[in-house]
């Protein structure tokens, strides 16, 4: 994925998309220096206007979110695809195969209707496949994702791929402030102050907690027998 310019996160509102996945996406979006589309599909469907509420905290950190039917009208997404070298992501159901059908109808990229009854889409896409739009510009359909490992990356990562938080970093009481509670955290008054959402703040610390374990195992001493 060395050659990926764009991460678009493809999101609806049926099955219901989790907000955790999108940030972690988002986060190995800034940490990779790549540009990142959050793009809800099925916005023709009623359960839509919720969920693109709901986006509008992306859009306020500046991050692209683009609404449409991959089944009705694809064609508000080929502009943001030319010269870019596109990599779908999301959980499966979100629609990612259909998208790709109506990008290139010669792909026959397999779709399966989703089970309501389950909540989730059934597995289309078993690795990930590169297609050529035209001469500049691809796209890559990944598997359908349930998780999405950030365990590769240390926790000032993280912090930095908060872009909100840029700003209040440096400014809080302890310079080994882990934004988790501390007293005197610039990034929580912040957050208090309504300058950063409580939504993405939790998602921080969420993930925060997650790495701690895997950062402690790094920083501890090799021990070797003599």
């Amino acid at each position: 994925a060395a050659n990926v310019t764009q991460i678009i996160v493809v999101v609806a509102a049926v099955p219901a998309y989790h907000e955790d996945l999108v940030n972690r996406c988002l986060v190995a979006a800034e940490h990779g220096g790549v540009s990142a589309l959050i793009l809800l599909n099925k916005a023709d469907l009623p359960e839509s206007a919720a969920a693109l509420d709901s986006l509008k905290l992306y859009r306020q950190l500046d991050y692209r979110v683009l609404a449409l039917s991959a089944r009705r009208d694809i064609q508000p997404l080929r502009p943001l695809l030319r010269h870019q070298v596109s990599v779908l992501v999301g959980q499966s159901g979100m629609g990612k195969s259909t998208i790709i059908n109506h990008l290139l109808p010669q792909a026959a990229a397999r779709t399966d209707e989703i089970s309501r009854a389950l909540g989730s889409g059934r597995h289309t896409t078993t690795h990930a496949r590169l297609y050529h739009l035209d001469a500049t510009s691809r796209i890559i359909d990944s598997p359908g994702l349930q998780q999405f490992g950030l365990h590769h990356l240390q926790l000032d990562d993280v912090v930095q791929a908060f872009v909100e938080f840029r700003s209040f970093l440096g400014q809080c009481r302890f310079r080994d402030c882990r934004h988790l509670g501390e007293p005197g955290c610039a990034v929580a008054s912040a957050c208090d102050d309504h300058r950063i959402s409580k939504r993405r703040l939790a998602a921080y610390r969420a993930l925060a907690r997650e790495l701690a374990p895997a950062e402690k195992r790094s920083s501890r001493p090799a021990s070797g027998r003599r």
